[in-house]
C-alpha cells in the first residue's frame, strides 16, 4: 500500500446496503471510482426495450457446471439455489441469472489468472439459468477455493461465486457476490468489507440448506437475491 489507509475499515452502518466504491483498502477502486460528477445521458441514448432474452439463450445443461465436459470436475459438489425478489418480496420472473467462479483449487479458467493452482479440464466455472414464475434459480457446481489476489501482503479472497442478474435488456444488469458461511477470511477481505453495514454484509452470505442437500451426493446452500435500493433487506450490488 502506498498510503496509510487500513485494509479493512471499521463498520459504519450509515452506509446501509451500498458498496463503498472508493474503499481505501481495495486498491483497484482508486481507478474504478469516479472522480467527477456523473453525466446523465439523454433517454434516447440508452433504450431499455431490447434486446429481449429468449429461451434459446439458455441451454439444458447451462445450470449444471459439473456436466459441461466429458468428465467429472474435482472438488466438493454443491447445490446453490434461491429466489430473485424485489424489495417488496415479489418474485422476479424470467430473469437471466449468470454465475462465474474459481475451481476447487481457487483458480479461474482465464489467461490472466496465473497463480500456481491446478486448472481442471472438466470445469469451466460459468453457468446460467432463468428464474421460474416464483423467482427460483438453481445451480449445481463445485465449491470454489480461496485464492491469492495481490491487493496487499498475503491477500486471499474468501470462497465466493459471482452472480449477475439481467432484466429484459443489457442495460438492466446487476452484479454481486455470494459467500459461504463461517469463512475465516471474511475479516481480512476489503471487498467483502466494502459493504460497511454488517447487517447488509450478512446478506451476501449463503445459508446451509439441509432440506435441499442430497444424501451421499451434494451439500446445498440457499441464497436469495433481493433487488432494490430501499436499504434494509436488499442485496448489496456492485456498480457495472
Amino acid at each position: 500500500m502506498s498510503d496509510d489507509s487500513p485494509i479493512v475499515l471499521p463498520d459504519d452502518p450509515s452506509f446501509g446496503s451500498d458498496v463503498q466504491v472508493d474503499y481505501p483498502g481495495y486498491r483497484s477502486t482508486r481507478l474504478r471510482a469516479p472522480k467527477r460528477p456523473l453525466v446523465t445521458l439523454p433517454e434516447e441514448l440508452h433504450p431499455v426495450g431490447g434486446p429481449v432474452f429468449g429461451d434459446e439463450t439458455v441451454f439444458e445443461l447451462d445450470y449444471d457446471l459439473t456436466k459441461q465436459h466429458e468428465g467429472e470436475p474435482l472438488g466438493e459438489r454443491i447445490i446453490v439455489s434461491g429466489r430473485v425478489l424485489d424489495d417488496n418480496g415479489k418474485p422476479i420472473r424470467n430473469a437471466l441469472v449468470e454465475v462465474w467462479q474459481a475451481n476447487a483449487g481457487g483458480r479461474y479458467k482465464h489467461e490472466v489468472d496465473q497463480h500456481p493452482a491446478p486448472l481442471d479440464p472438466n470445469f469451466s466455472g460459468a453457468g446460467r439459468c432463468r428464474t421460474d414464475d416464483d423467482g427460483n434459480y438453481r445451480f449445481i457446481t463445485i465449491k470454489p477455493g480461496a485464492y491469492p489476489w495481490g491487493n496487499h501482503e498475503n491477500a486471499w479472497r474468501p470462497a465466493h461465486i459471482h452472480f449477475s442478474v439481467f432484466g429484459r435488456a443489457f442495460t438492466q444488469r446487476l452484479v454481486t457476490q455470494m459467500y459461504f458461511p463461517g469463512d475465516p477470511l471474511f475479516r481480512f477481505d476489503p471487498i467483502f468489507n466494502s459493504v460497511r453495514d454488517p447487517k447488509a454484509r450478512a446478506l451476501l452470505v449463503s445459508e446451509f440448506d439441509l432440506a435441499t442437500t442430497k444424501p451421499e451426493w451434494a451439500l446445498a446452500y440457499r441464497w436469495n437475491i433481493v433487488l432494490g435500493h430501499a436499504g434494509s433487506g436488499t442485496t448489496p450490488l456492485e456498480d457495472t
